[in-house]
């Protein structure tokens, strides 16, 4: 390309600025201007087998890095498959920048072939959908950027005709705005916090997503420490607080659900250290005082707080701690003997002489090193890792809890894997797993190492609790059962089936050894444990 600006030079150029070192996409005639102003100075381009799975790589590596994922698709079917991913993005609060090619502009107002409004698709699920034109393209691309970043983070769509990516724009460009929420500010809204704080004898701390992206793991840690307040964290702040910690009091919504749920209850304020109620599983019947702090007012309402502290969470917990008075409110013994009833209480329907899901995940854990990145798909897979996979760190555990969409597992270990340092684990059920089982040519071709692991029971394990419950039979919910590890193998990995903790601890034996092939490890399960969590 020559050396004038265009739309895709200029796009191109404000990704690098943004930190954006890869985009995930699918290739198509109308976006190949911009993937060879990629080419020539970055981002990478890395292609996916589907523009969904293309969105899910964007969002794992935004959860892994806590930068903005990028993908790319190309008009009508390209676009409109990249969807679900990007809706994830929104309501998991993760910053993701989508970018779809469209007809040309002198065709746009009425062809039909292929051609979908895009604007009208993409503004329910995103927090901007915006056109990329280079009159506005420096104060679009500024816009969109910060939009997506700007508590709380979410998708922003642009849609760019395919002449639109050539065309020239003038002037010198600009720089990116800062990204990502205010640091140090705080607003009070109600009662004084500090004297509702110090009245309460049995205060417990719940985390989420907004203690991560305000970097608030050291605050939390001591204000629990020192205050003795347990600390129940949202499934996306899985690591907020290492769950070595002594005050580490469970997750909110995962296996033995009841047990953190009794906890809540059985407090006399709940400290919201920036939960969303997106993650939510359960509904809120909780009838105890709620002391909020959060980077956005609590306009949700979906459980009510009659005091508001409004801001960057690590400096309201910080200020909680500064100005702390009086004795712990719970002892260390206290928190433990809550945290062996949650144990109890996940492996619940133990099956003797099967292989249990609990024992797939703390098998797994064990034999991963320090610093792995565990992904899960959606499923009751997802709800037993969720609690049973000991989290050391933020952003080492990635999930979707908010639109919790089925085929995200795979695709963000790639995400994950390509923009980080670390050993990734995947974890996923059969059903989500053919979903999105052909992205592991992808891994095959990066020479990614992942280690995934398919909890494969044949079925759509949570839909079948949910028809047994209400005393329907079963219907539309069994797993055609494929050969998992031949599949694995068809496509550039290694795969190995095992159906007991002996034959998955060989499997994991040398799985973390400097691999450059993925290993997929089907694990025949017994579901007991399912049925006891639901």
């Amino acid at each position: 390309m020559d050396s004038e600006r265009t739309v895709a030079t200029a796009l191109a150029s404000y990704l690098r600025q943004a930190g954006v070192t890869r985009v995930f996409g699918y290739p198509g005639e109308s976006v190949v201007d911009f993937m060879e102003a990629a080419r020539d100075g970055g981002p990478a381009i890395i292609a996916a087998v589907r523009e969904a799975s293309a969105a899910f790589m964007a969002e794992g590596a935004a959860l892994r890095t806590g930068g903005i994922g990028t993908c790319l698709s190309t008009l009508g079917p390209g676009s409109t498959a990249l969807l679900n991913g990007v809706a994830s993005a929104t309501l998991d609060r993760v910053p993701m920048l989508a970018i779809s090619g469209q007809v040309e502009s002198s065709r746009e107002q009425y062809w039909t072939h292929q051609l979908v409004d895009q604007g009208r698709l993409f503004a329910p699920v995103t927090k901007l959908a915006a056109r990329l034109e280079p009159g506005s393209a420096d104060t679009v691309l500024r816009r969109a950027l910060r939009t997506a970043t700007a508590e709380r983070p979410g998708a922003v769509h642009l849609t760019v005709t395919t002449d639109t990516f050539g065309m020239t724009i003038e002037g010198g460009g600009g720089t990116v705005p800062p990204l990502g929420p205010a640091k140090g500010s705080l607003d009070f809204y109600s009662e004084e916090p500090l004297r509702q704080l110090r009245n309460a004898r049995r205060p417990v701390l719940l985390a989420g997503g907004g203690a991560v992206r305000c970097g608030a793991e050291a605050a939390l840690a001591e204000l629990a420490a020192r205050a003795g307040i347990p600390v129940v964290v949202g499934a996306m702040a899985k690591g907020v607080l290492s769950e070595d910690h002594p005050y580490f009091a469970g997750v909110l919504d995962m296996a033995g659900h009841r047990v953190v749920w009794d906890l809540l209850a059985a407090s006399d304020l709940v400290v919201t250290a920036g939960f969303d109620a997106v993650e939510l599983i359960t509904p809120w019947r909780l009838d105890v005082p709620v002391l909020y702090m959060d980077t956005t007012p609590n306009t949700d309402q979906v459980y009510p707080a009659a005091t508001e502290v409004v801001g960057d969470v690590a400096a309201a917990l910080s200020w909680l701690l500064a100005s702390w008075q009086g004795a712990p409110r719970w002892s260390e013994a206290e928190v433990a003997a809550h945290r062996a009833a949650l144990r109890e209480g996940w492996q619940a329907g133990y099956a003797a002489r099967r292989l249990n899901p609990s024992e797939v995940v703390t098998t797994v854990r064990s034999a991963s090193p320090a610093g792995t990145v565990m992904t899960t798909d959606v499923g009751s897979h997802k709800i037993m890792a969720g609690q049973a996979w000991t989290a050391y760190a933020p952003r080492e555990t990635l999930l979707t809890n908010g639109l919790s969409a089925m085929g995200f597992g795979l695709p963000a270990a790639i995400g994950a894997a390509v923009s980080g340092p670390g050993p990734v684990v995947c974890m996923a059920g059969d059903g989500g797993f053919g979903m999105t089982a052909t992205e592991l040519a992808v891994a095959a071709r990066l020479g990614l190492g992942l280690v995934v692991v398919v909890f494969s029971d044949g079925s759509l394990n949570r839909i079948e609790l949910h028809q047994a419950a209400m005393g329907y039979p079963l219907t539309a919910t069994a797993v055609d059962r494929v050969d998992i590890p031949v599949l694995a193998e068809s496509l550039g990995c290694d795969g190995v089936r095992v159906e007991n903790v002996s034959g998955l601890e060989k499997a994991l034996s040398t799985a973390f050894s400097g691999r450059s092939r993925p290993l997929v490890i089907e694990a025949r399960i017994d579901t007991s444990q399912y049925a006891a969590q639901y």
